[in-house]
């Protein structure tokens, strides 16, 4: 039996029931269904108000948020869903990796947390402090982690 036009579309415009979930690298305590929102102040570079927020599709990308992230408190990888448009995040895709294979995600609409991932492995103590004297050099240069 053939659908009707009207049918097909429907179908074709529902929601799927799978949608891609993406990570946040911090270390704010955050709960489920709570929305990690712009307006608060940043976890990186000078602290200024967060203009955007920021996610990834790809679990290292997370860790580095996490790892890099100036609270001291733990170390968390968050499970988001975005409730707007998102685009890539200009400060790595533009400049670090063009194309952007770290799949790195910005937006001004929140985020809601949908589950933390309880184990995950970060990376070495000589990474992260590599890393962190190459943040360091950068701002001694007048060079910001985040540009908006």
């Amino acid at each position: 039996m053939e659908k009707s036009k009207s049918e097909n579309k429907s179908n074709e415009a529902g929601a799927s029931p799978f949608s891609q979930t993406f990570f946040h690298g911090t270390k704010a305590d955050l709960k489920m269904g709570d929305f990690i929102e712009i307006g608060l102040n940043s976890n990186f570079g000078q602290r200024k108000e967060a203009k955007y927020i920021y996610l990834t599709a790809t679990l290292d990308a997370a860790v580095w948020g996490a790892e890099l992230a100036l609270n001291g408190a733990r170390e968390r990888i968050y499970l988001v869903e975005p409730t707007g448009p998102i685009e890539d995040d200009p400060n790595l895709t533009d400049k670090k990796f063009p194309g952007n294979p770290t799949m790195s995600y910005r937006s001004k609409h929140p985020f809601k947390v949908v589950g933390e991932l309880a184990v995950w492995q970060g990376h070495s103590p000589e990474q992260v402090k590599t890393m962190k004297d190459g943040v360091a050099k950068a701002k001694e240069q007048g060079i910001e982690a985040i540009e908006d």
